[in-house]
């Protein structure tokens, strides 16, 4: 099974021209898109379907997408028309014409009377379309949108940028599919492209550098069941530094997601008041008392150096001094996930940080207002490129950067990054990233590599949220949610490694508009 690639516009023009190196015509990429378009319109709308099919098709090879999607209906005795946008064809879009309307494809002027309809399909604008788009382009999304029908988008919705998720406000899908990999684009506007279906067109292999995006599949292979004569010792031992006075709730979900993820032991270590509380809210966690105004202690460091993991942030606080402590707590470590005020520690000491971190296996989990502050001059370019922007901070620091958003994005040096785009706004809670940290701390204590271990934490978070969501709604969920949800996905998991799920050809996979209610 290929990874799903995550492609700019450049890589995907890129791809088409390797098929066809390869001895598959781009005309049979095109007959091959269509076709699938066909497939996931009948699966998905099949009543709206025989109401009839408006295809909004542009001049471009998009618009022969749309040609083919005609003909294909056509020729199943589907009632269709086309509203084709004048302008100087493409020749693979000018062929695809030709041959639906040799077969009696029938045509409406884009700005007169159309027939009643049940579905539309928007195929005016490829994967290499830039800025807003202009008439009659744009004239003719508007009067899509005003049909009220859903709206089937051929690659991405018209007026949004697939390099750059920019949206220029025209409308949305509700369903998009697109081919072989999935665009930046989709991932960066989600609103607007609605559920993604990518299917399979003929595209060769994917290039081993290109960013991928992580699937259940992928992420369920690294949580393996555990050994008949398994102990405390072998699931992990977790030392979790946070909870200054009045932040006891942060170490509070990292060390529950831990204990959630497999872990065997979890210790936290933090000021007495905090302890007190700790005491009595999750008595299976062990304590140590370490006031953070103070130098580390011996034994908190005796105890970090027999740990297999050091979380490091969740409620550290934001003192001056925590960057002494902090450094001192992460020479005794050998493995290391910094979050929260573990990464505030660290402004415009970076060199200090990767002097710390050398050696060592460490994550980080920056979300864009932390990753401007450890990375300033990367920071603009991290919400249009968070792959560029992760990988730059990876090779800074010599370490794995997990930067959260949407889409969050994981980079180590010289490896392809890893996309996450499951989650939704439930997430954007306080608590959620301290449940991250848990997670990641508990795969790296079973061995899981820095950046896979980074990647599966992210997508079981987000897995486990879509599945808090189902029964909470978004508004209503909390990060206490989301742990109740681990372990029906740890079963969903467990089931996909042993049955895998049915194969559904053209389609390789679709990644569900997030909920938001």
């Amino acid at each position: 099974m290929h990874p799903i690639p995550v492609l700019t516009p450049q890589q995907s023009n890129a791809w088409d021209a390797q098929a066809e190196a390869g001895g598959i015509a781009r005309a049979t990429l095109m007959a091959e898109a269509g076709r699938a378009v066909v497939a996931v319109v009948a699966a998905r709308f099949p009543l709206a379907l025989s109401r009839g099919v408006l295809v909004a098709v542009g001049p471009g090879n998009n618009g022969g997408d749309g040609w083919v999607v005609a003909r294909v209906l056509h020729r199943a005795g589907i009632p269709v028309w086309v509203a084709a946008v004048a302008g100087d064809r493409s020749d693979l879009c000018a062929a695809a014409a030709r041959q639906a309307q040799r077969e009696g494809v029938r045509e409406v002027p884009p700005d007169g009377p159309w027939p009643s309809i049940g579905i539309a399909i928007d195929a005016l604008l490829g994967t290499g379309a830039r800025g807003a788009p202009r008439a009659p382009i744009a004239t003719l999304v508007e009067r899509m949108t005003d049909l009220s029908v859903p709206i089937v988008a051929v690659d991405g919705p018209t007026g949004v940028d697939l390099a750059t998720g920019v949206v220029h406000g025209l409308g949305g899908a509700q369903v998009t599919v697109t081919f072989g990999g999935i665009r930046r684009g989709h991932l960066l506007a989600r609103d607007e492209v609605g559920d993604v279906v990518i299917a399979d067109v003929g595209h060769p292999p994917p290039a081993a550098e290109w960013p991928w995006l992580m699937r259940d599949a992928d992420a369920a292979a690294h949580v393996t069941a555990f050994s008949a004569s398994a102990h405390k010792g072998t699931r992990g031992r977790l030392v979790v530094v946070g909870g200054a006075p009045g932040m006891a709730g942060a170490v509070r979900m990292t060390a529950r997601a831990a204990f959630a993820g497999g872990a065997g032991l979890v210790h936290v270590v933090a000021p007495e008041a905090t302890l007190d509380v700790l005491h009595v809210a999750e008595p299976d966690v062990q304590t140590l008392a370490q006031d953070f105004d103070s130098p580390a202690r011996s034994e908190t460091l005796e105890l970090i150096g027999r740990a297999d993991v050091l979380v490091l942030g969740p409620g550290f606080g934001r003192a001056e001094n925590r960057t002494e402590l902090a450094l001192r707590l992460i020479s005794s470590a050998s493995a290391v996930v910094l979050d929260a005020d573990g990464l505030v520690a660290f402004h415009r000491r970076i060199d200090d940080l990767r002097a710390a971190l050398a050696g060592r296996t460490a994550v980080l989990t920056p979300h864009p207002g932390e990753f401007r502050t450890l990375f300033p001059a990367l920071a603009a370019g991290a919400e249009a490129d968070p792959w560029g922007a992760a990988s730059e901070a990876a090779d800074l620091l010599g370490a794995t950067i997990l930067l959260k958003g949407v889409p969050s994005v994981v980079a180590s040096p010289g490896r392809a990054t890893v996309t996450i785009g499951a989650g939704n706004p439930g997430l954007a809670t306080g608590g959620s990233g301290d449940l991250l940290s848990g997670l990641i701390g508990v795969l790296l204590a079973h061995s899981v590599d820095a950046q896979t271990a980074a990647a599966v934490g992210a997508h079981a978070l987000g897995r486990a949220a879509d599945i808090a969501a189902r029964r909470h709604t978004v508004r209503a969920m909390r990060p206490v949610d989301v742990v109740a949800a681990l372990p029906d996905l740890w079963r969903e998991w467990q089931l996909l490694r042993r049955t895998p799920p049915l194969l559904r050809p053209p389609v390789l996979l679709e990644l569900p508009a997030p909920p938001r209610g």
